[in-house]
């Protein structure tokens, strides 16, 4: 009686050294904890890449990225796969309700309306784009019913892939079931071919935009300080650790106005962090002047 023996493949499999290096760059780089138990899913999205770059190792893989001159470019792969991209229209509505409702009225009551400057809002982790949209669609319509309110938005990501998706603003059309008939119509272009069931941002919503890639964890970012009305930074501080967390928060405070708005995701806070910040309603806060 013969033994037999069976080969198993260890193409793409990833070492636990293999991990550590790219958990530990992933934490300086984006900020994103990777622990031990996150392992196989990295495993898991990063193997398309490696299919794709011909290699059968992760080692392989990682001394592309850490030790070669193409590393760079390969970079913002790795990171478009291992980002979490996860948002909706009118996500956490009360946020959208509070700011046209609240926010926006108090806005026009300050100051001479000739000389008022517009609304400035930052989507500082604009994933796809349905976030900035929707706040040009309720900002949009807070401007029709109110003369003289204007409005900027700047909506950044650090995945060239999402940002290349919301620039084009290109959505199936159940992404947009949850937005009132009316809207839908002023805001959103049916595709020709029915087939699809797409729909596309209107031109005009998609210019009132401004998307561009920015990294979270840079020391510097290209806003003046002091210069937001108010930052839109929803469901992104789970997934850092409580240091990172207030390294970023005291980043991003450094950009609002005096009185100025900080919206956060639903389970995100910033209880026992030394900042300039009152809580004004659940995830909502405002910078003290």
């Amino acid at each position: 009686m013969t033994e037999r023996r069976t080969s198993v493949d260890t193409t793409h499999k990833m070492t636990g050294h293999d991990f550590e290096r790219l958990s530990r760059f992933i934490y300086g780089h984006c900020g994103i904890k990777m622990p031990l138990v996150k392992k196989i899913m990295l495993e898991s999205r990063l193997q398309k890449r490696l299919r794709m770059l011909g290699m059968t190792s992760f080692r392989d893989y990682c001394d592309l990225l850490f030790k070669s001159p193409e590393g760079g470019s390969e970079l913002v792969h790795m990171i478009d796969a291992v980002t979490t991209n996860k948002t909706d229209f009118f996500r956490e509505p009360v946020h959208f309700s509070f700011l046209t409702e609240t926010v926006l009225p108090e806005f026009m009551q300050e100051g001479d309306s000739h000389l008022r400057a517009p609304y400035t809002v930052w989507s500082s982790a604009c994933s796809s784009g349905e976030e900035p949209y929707t706040l040009a669609v309720v900002m949009s319509e807070f401007e029709r019913l109110n003369p003289g309110f204007k409005f900027t938005i700047m909506a950044t990501d650090i995945s060239t892939k999402v940002l290349d998706k919301a620039k084009a603003g290109i959505y199936d059309e159940k992404q947009i079931s949850m937005i009132p008939l009316s809207l839908k119509q002023k805001y959103f272009l049916r595709s020709k071919d029915r087939a699809k069931e797409q729909v596309r941002v209107t031109p005009g919503l998609r210019s009132l935009v401004a998307f561009q890639r920015l990294n979270l964890m840079d020391e510097r970012y290209p806003v003046r300080p002091a210069s937001l009305d108010a930052i839109f930074c929803r469901n992104v501080i789970i997934y850092f650790d409580r240091q990172t967390q207030y390294a970023l928060l005291d980043r991003l405070c450094r950009h609002i106005k005096p009185n100025g708005y900080l919206f956060l995701g639903h389970s995100e806070t910033v209880h026992g962090f030394d900042l300039p910040l009152v809580r004004t309603s659940s995830t909502i806060y405002r910078k003290a002047p």
